[in-house]
Formats: C-alpha cells, sequence, structure tokens
C-alpha cells in the first residue's frame, strides 16, 4: 500500500487540490512486489471526484455566461435612461438661462418625444411601451422578487453584481483548467501504473518459464 497520498496539501486559490505526478511506480506502491489494486482504485476515485468538479464548474460557467449579458444589457438600458434624464434636465436649465428677447432666435425642438421600446412577453411575443419619465427602476432579483430603486442606485447596484460575475467567471474558467490538468496527470499516473503491472507480469512468467525449463 502506498505511503503517498493521493491529495497533496498543495492546492489552487479555490481550494482544489493538486494531483501528484507519480515518477516512480515501483516507489510508490512499496517495492517490486507491491499491490497496484489498491492505488489504482484510489487513483479512480480521484478521477471520479476531478469529472465531478469538472462537470460542477461547467454547468456553472454557462450561467455565468448566461448572465453577465442580461446584466450587461440591464445596465446600459438604465444608464441610457439616466443620460436621457440628464440631458432634459440640461435642456430645460438652458431654456431658462434664455433672454426674454427672443424673437429672432430660431424655434427651439421643443421636449423631447417619449420614450418608446418594445418588452418581452414570452420567448416570440413582445409589446410596444412607452416609457414615463421617472427616476425610479424595478429590478428582478430572483425567486420571483423585484425591488425598485432609484437610477443611480440601480446603476451602482448592477456595476457590482456585473463585476462579480465578472470575477467568478474568470475564476471559474481558471479553476476548470486547472481541474482538466490534474485529470491528465492522475490518467497518466494511472497509464504508467497499469503498465508497469503488466510488464512485472510478464516478466515473473518469463522467471517462470525459465526456472521450469532449467528443472
Amino acid at each position: 500500500m502506498s505511503s503517498i497520498s493521493i491529495f497533496g496539501e498543495e492546492k489552487n486559490p479555490r481550494g482544489i487540490p493538486k494531483a501528484p505526478f507519480i515518477a516512480n511506480v515501483e516507489e510508490y506502491i512499496g517495492g517490486p512486489d507491491g499491490q497496484v489494486e489498491g492505488p489504482l482504485k484510489e487513483f479512480q476515485d480521484a478521477i471520479a471526484k476531478y469529472r465531478y468538479m469538472d462537470s460542477n464548474l461547467a454547468q456553472r460557467r454557462r450561467g455565468l455566461e448566461d448572465k453577465i449579458p442580461d446584466i450587461k444589457k440591464t445596465l446600459h438600458m438604465i444608464e441610457f435612461l439616466q443620460e436621457r434624464r440628464a440631458s432634459k434636465k440640461k435642456a430645460g436649465d438652458d431654456e431658462d438661462d434664455l433672454d426674454d428677447d427672443d424673437d429672432e432666435e430660431e424655434e427651439s425642438d421643443g421636449p423631447q418625444k417619449p420614450l418608446c421600446t418594445t418588452f418581452e412577453l414570452n420567448d416570440t411575443l413582445f409589446a410596444e411601451a412607452q416609457l414615463e419619465d421617472t427616476d425610479t427602476v424595478y429590478l428582478w432579483l430572483g425567486a420571483n422578487v423585484m425591488l425598485s430603486y432609484k437610477i443611480p442606485a440601480a446603476i451602482s447596484l448592477l456595476r457590482s453584481k456585473l463585476d462579480a460575475a465578472e470575477a467568478s467567471l474568470k475564476a471559474t474558467i481558471e479553476d476548470l483548467e486547472f481541474l482538466r490538468e490534474q485529470l491528465t496527470v492522475m490518467e497518466v499516473n494511472t497509464a504508467r501504473m497499469y503498465n508497469w503491472d503488466v510488464k512485472r507480469r510478464r516478466e515473473q512468467r518469463l522467471d517462470a518459464e525459465g526456472g521450469e525449463k532449467k528443472g
């Protein structure tokens, strides 16, 4: 039985253990007469754990890759509303600063037209809507929960969520790459130990046949 632990103390930043590379199979199993069944089972268990983590992280990656564009789209829309309100307020301030004697001035463009858009009711069903001039937006937070936020607060919240999601996606991709490296190491360890055992059995058989011939 091996005296070396499959998972050592070395881990990646998220705590995933690093797989050791077995450079000397004979030394690992405790000598030329060591048993390989136990270590091979440990290797297969380690591979199964890595694959389980890989599956979970791959699912998490897909979820984040779907979520991030939605956050960006929502953030861009609210930033557009904020810019529109700011430009409308600026236009109103400029009109207040005009002199009374403006007969020779060109007529202004007038107030901004109402903002019309379409929103999704279903996968293939959309409806038109006219947005009111408001400083409040409503955000879905999940689990059928919607809360109202002032536009600056909504932008701050979405930016923080976007930063967190992008950081999580980056870490998830790094973990997936790390996991696949460890899977490769463990598969190589398994193949090397299996081949070493086949070679040992062949040599033992040849030695036995040679001894019988001499006898």
